[in-house]
């Protein structure tokens, strides 16, 4: 294959070899359903619907992508509990909200989307292994992974066990062998709910937040798969910790590791902790979900993006230029066409997604496109169509696409009615000019510019499109 990815692991591009020929596994981690998703948390979402496409439409492999969903967790209970309400209700509210923003967005759904809540028989027979291998201990209860116990602890990272800080996942570092050993298994506390513990050699309690990965992969993917992906803030000690505890237990585990970029707010990681968030349910009220997703999916998975208003407003505009285009030419055309990727967009591609290139050849292909609808080259709009609906398939933002096409048959309704009242004001418009009332013709048009309708004289007649 000619695709290279960025390993984290191995801090390079690396050529992208699948581990079975004719296939992809890809692991990434899901969000902790605390609360409602902001842009940044839909960021990794995006990036590996983008990677998965391209591994089926660009290299043809049949791709198995899981991303997990952490249903029980401190701060779950933690905001449960102010609440005032069943942590589980708490947790499931907000993996609905989730799924919203990821269906809003054109997310595809995952192969397979599992609960942590769902996989504690996995974790108890992945901590019983790593008992018997001499990498875990139990204590009172709590059981823990020795990173004493495992050379290559650290490695993920490049970072060395004597210059690490204390593991800060529990509070009972007296009872541990090494302060930076982190839990796997977490007793059930005095005042935690009955119903967040289940029953374990150790006695009752809950997973740590890393083991959950682990078990949940090699119960999908097996003991080796291709690539392990999520935010770059989950290098350490998320995936540091996945990584030791897989490969101490036996388990080969991830091949590629590959991590996207933040998504920031006034120069700072957007977090909720920190209040700097925008949730999508919000920015979606006020720019269309396609323009929000080309928006993250255009600057390359590994930059940071910060999120302004200016600059959502410039990647909306960007986004109508190309949506005009293919509009104009289905109408000239037809929407039937064959779809293609130039060589640009795939080399943009394979060379470690790189998405900003790949876009380039998008908006060059539109204005090779729109000369040829000037000059009434059908053949070449036709080309051009097919290459640019081709690179859109990839990248999810298809303007033709049903997802972003339509709402359903009140929204077809409404879109009929409203193409009917524009094109009522154009007819009046044209009579204007016809008796030559220039005045009457120019404010109709400046009527319809101020409800955000440009209207545009073209040889077969006026054409309009929205603006906003």
């Amino acid at each position: 294959m000619s695709l290279r990815l960025f390993d984290t692991a191995a801090r390079a591009v690396r050529d992208f070899t699948p581990l079975r020929a004719g296939q992809a596994s890809v692991y990434v981690c899901g969000l902790t359903v605390q609360g409602p998703p902001h842009v940044g948390h839909v960021r990794a979402a995006l990036v590996f619907d983008v990677l998965r496409s391209w591994l089926e439409h660009g290299h043809g492999l049949d791709v198995t992508l899981v991303r997990n969903v952490t249903d029980i967790d401190d701060k779950i209970l933690t905001k449960a509990a102010d609440h005032d309400v069943p942590w589980w209700a708490w947790a499931y509210e907000n993996e609905l909200a989730c799924t919203r923003a990821y269906d809003v967005l054109g997310v595809r759904p995952p192969s397979y989307e599992p609960r942590a809540t769902g996989h504690v028989p996995e974790m108890v027979e992945l901590i019983e292994r790593l008992v018997e291998r001499g990498h875990a201990y139990a204590v009172d209860g709590d059981v823990y992974f020795d990173v004493r116990s495992f050379p290559e602890y650290g490695a993920l990272t490049r970072q060395r066990l004597e210059e690490l800080e204390p593991a800060g996942d529990t509070e009972t570092d007296d009872r541990k062998r090494d302060p930076r050993d982190f839990a796997l298994w977490k007793a059930h506390k005095p005042g935690e709910p009955d119903t967040a513990a289940w029953p374990t050699p150790w006695g009752r309690g809950r997973p740590g937040w890393h083991l959950e990965c682990s078990a949940m992969a090699g119960r999908y993917l097996g003991a080796e798969f291709d690539v392990h992906g999520g935010g770059l803030d989950l290098r350490f000690p998320h995936h540091e910790n996945e990584q030791a505890q897989s490969r101490a237990a036996g388990d080969a585990f991830a091949r590629y590791w590959m991590h996207n970029g933040w998504v920031t707010l006034g120069g700072e990681k957007m977090s909720k902790s920190l209040g700097n968030t925008a949730l999508v349910d919000e920015v979606v009220t006020r720019v269309r979900p396609v323009e929000l997703r080309y928006y993250l999916v255009a600057p390359h998975y590994r930059s940071t993006v910060e999120f302004t208003d200016a600059a959502l407003a410039e990647a909306g505009a960007a986004y109508r230029r190309i949506e005009s285009f293919v509009h104009r030419a289905a109408e000239r055309v037809g929407r039937d066409v064959e779809t293609s990727v130039p060589e640009a967009f795939r080399a943009a591609m394979d060379d470690d997604l790189g998405t900003p290139a790949a876009v380039a050849v998008v908006h060059d292909t539109v204005r090779q496109g729109n000369s040829a609808l000037a000059d009434g080259d059908d053949a070449t709009v036709l080309a051009a169509l097919g290459a640019v609906r081709g690179m859109l398939g990839v990248l999810g933002l298809d303007p033709l696409d049903p997802r972003w096409a339509g709402g359903g048959a009140a929204d077809d309704r409404l879109a009929e009615v409203t193409d009917g009242l524009v094109r009522l004001a154009l007819e009046q418009r044209q009579a204007a000019r016809a008796r030559k009332d220039y005045a009457a013709a120019d404010a109709l048009r400046d009527q319809l510019t101020a409800l955000g309708v440009q209207v545009e004289d073209t040889p077969q007649g006026p054409r309009w499109e929205l603006t906003r």
